[in-house]
């Protein structure tokens, strides 16, 4: 049989799959809930968002309103780490059902001598759940609703504010009905905001021709802090396997003294728990990642789950890989792309409870040498279900540890990744290059679903990725593309110094560096300045000074009759931080034309005074208009205004 339940509650959302996955969010962000709240007849309903967070016992309450065609309304704010818990609520609220019901008799001259009796009743229950003078209150009121000689009085407070306000703050639940519970997962502000910078620390040695060391990457620290990253990602540093190693600009021959990809891991010195031993120690690696601290960066180790022919696991667990007839392990390939130096785990052995504890260990090993952030290589290879239960596993103990996954693949694939719980995504961002692209596909992360679970990360190159657009590219497009990834989203990384010293020769017709770093030492000048380098470091310090670039779905592209001009407006959830970005797409002419600044959003009226402060040159210009003109040249192809009002 049916309950008695009258209020209906529908199309809640955020929630994913039908609350299959949670959705996320950072600490002290908020979370606005909407649903569909409806019930038979014209009773007054009311309804609410519960929520608590995991190690909460008591749900907190907030009520919400309604927006009109029965969709309601509420937010709260997510303060702690962790797993958060919410559903909607709803119910007919009597009391306020007769307070509405009352007030249009008064209003209609009725006498309402019965109905009064009737609010009476409603209040006594409620003498138990108000404080003092709330309770003295009511008893005034019942008095009154009781007695024909206190009408005046009586109908004066049926339709009181006061008694309106007590009502909401003491609801009478009668028949309430309760959505399903939804999760949200909160992580630490980093998820959200971060800025990478990613080299090898095998060439961080001061001396051409010789294998750098973590104490060479010591001495690359402050550097790295003066540009403003605070996350710098490394390449795995584990033993390189020496069975079919590659040699220089990916030759199925090493020879002599060839180092091999950082990819191929595992040899005679260990395997994915072991350091390379021409870069250091373990005790050396500990030491680099308190002292990264200390500069406010953070390391992000590689987590390749792939191993060389001559990794330890592959006497000691023969069943992690599939062997075929003729003995052999097939190599790991993507077509075209074939790594001889690697054979891929297999993920269908009958061992996999042990296989996945192991996998388990790595991370558990690396975390407890500091490591809080690690970036996944190839995770669309593995099973998504071992994702989910590996992050969920290392998020118990240790909810600060945050996943980048890598992953240039299909979209749905990149979506289910992070579903499964990867903290942030490698983008398609690196290969969008016009107005429309880009527009297009910034509209497709933070305007759908999207933006509920899965945070982007942009990057302009990877050692994997020379794009077609900065091979032979002048100094604009360089500036151009970290501009843009820059204020776009609130992650970024990049690979260097080949970023930003624009070492871009490629292998013709490939989007592949020649002679790439990946099977190779190289040598660099680390300390050498240009106006790239100036620029990126200014452009982070901003962003770390304006939380409206701290963030990525908050963003609205304003109207520029020009294709080559993109312009965007970005806030902060409280909009005190705002901020007007425009940037040219060309990187040889410049390119004039007039921005439509988005006065409703900014809250002005036509015709009051916009002062926009650009915070690379420090000049200041005072708008008064819709439109605006704005003219920008190759040498400087961006302006990052911050809005004053």
């Amino acid at each position: 049989m049916q309950n008695q339940k009258r209020v209906v509650i529908d199309y809640i959302s955020p929630q994913l799959n039908g609350g299959e996955f949670f959705i996320k969010r950072i600490v002290n962000e908020i979370v606005t809930v909407n649903a569909h709240v409806l019930v038979d007849g014209h009773d007054v309903i009311a309804a609410s968002v519960l929520y608590k967070h995991e190690k909460e016992r008591t749900w907190k309450e907030v009520r919400m309103h309604e927006l009109g065609n029965d969709e309601w309304q509420a937010s709260f704010t997510v303060e702690k780490q962790g797993f958060y818990t919410y559903k909607v609520e709803g119910w007919v609220d009597y009391a306020l059902n007769w307070q509405h019901g009352v007030e249009r008799k008064i209003d209609d001259n009725q006498y309402i001598i019965s109905e009064l009796l009737e609010g009476a009743e409603l209040l006594k229950p409620l003498l138990k759940k108000v404080n003092k003078t709330e309770n003295d209150y009511l008893g005034e009121c019942i008095d009154a609703f009781q007695d024909a000689e206190q009408y005046e009085k009586a109908i004066t407070e049926a339709k009181s504010h006061r008694l309106h306000e007590i009502f909401l703050k003491y609801p009478e639940k009668h028949l309430a009905n309760s959505s399903h519970e939804l999760q949200i997962y909160v992580d630490r502000k980093k998820a959200q905001f971060s800025t990478w910078y990613e080299f090898f620390p095998r060439s961080a040695s001061e001396t051409e021709g010789q294998h750098g060391t973590f104490k060479d990457c010591e001495r690359l620290l402050p550097r790295v802090a003066n540009m403003g990253f605070d996350t710098l990602y490394f390449p795995p540093i584990h033993p390189i396997g020496e069975v079919n190693r590659k040699g220089k600009n990916n030759s199925t021959e090493a020879k002599k003294g060839d180092v091999g990809s950082a990819w191929g891991i595992g040899s005679q010195y260990g395997g994915h728990k072991d350091v390379h031993p021409e870069l250091g120690t373990k005790e050396d690696f500990k030491r680099l990642v308190a002292k990264a601290k200390e500069h406010g960066i953070e390391i992000a180790m590689d987590y390749a789950l792939q191993a060389a022919p001559d990794h330890p696991w592959v006497t000691s667990h023969p069943d992690w890989f599939k062997w075929r007839p003729d003995g052999t392990v097939q190599y790991a390939e993507n077509p075209p792309k074939k790594y001889q130096d690697i054979l891929p785990i297999y993920w269908e052995s009958e061992d996999y409870q042990n296989l996945w504890n192991e996998c388990l260990d790595i991370l558990l090993e690396w975390i407890d040498c500091g490591v809080r952030v690690f970036r996944v290589d190839n995770p669309h290879t593995k099973p998504y279900y071992f994702w989910n239960w590996i992050i969920a596993e290392v998020k118990k103990k240790f909810p600060d540890v945050l996943f980048l996954a890598e992953a240039f693949t299909k979209p749905k694939v990149m979506q289910q990744l992070a579903k499964q719980g990867y903290t942030q995504s490698y983008t398609y961002f690196t290969w969008r290059n016009s107005k429309h692209e880009l527009i297009e596909y910034m509209n497709e992360l933070t305007q759908t679903d999207q933006k509920e679970y899965m945070r982007p990360n942009f990057w302009p190159n990877t050692p994997d990725i020379n794009p077609y657009h900065l091979q032979g590219a002048n100094e604009s497009k360089y500036i151009q593309r970290y501009a843009l990834a820059a204020t776009l989203c609130s992650n970024i990384g990049i690979y260097g110094p080949v970023f930003e010293q624009m070492i871009d020769e490629a292998i013709p017709g490939k989007e592949e560096y020649y002679m790439s770093e990946k099977f190779q030492l190289c040598h660099y000048d680390w300390f050498k300045e240009n106006k790239l380098t100036t620029l990126i470091t200014r452009i982070n310090h901003i962003r770390h000074e304006h939380e409206a670039l701290q963030q990525t779905n908050n963003i609205k592209f304003c109207h520029i009759e020009n294709e080559n001009l993109i312009g965007f407006y970005k806030w902060n959830q409280d909009k005190t931080s705002e901020i007007l970005v425009i940037i040219s797409l060309d990187q040889y002419y410049p390119q004039q034309g007039t921005v439509q600044l988005p006065l409703h959003d900014l809250g002005i009226q036509q015709g009051h005074k916009v002062e926009v402060h650009d915070l690379i040159t420090g000049n200041s210009y005072n708008w008064y208009d819709e439109w605006n003109y704005v003219e920008l040249h190759p040498t400087l192809p961006f302006h990052i205004f911050e809005i004053r009002k």
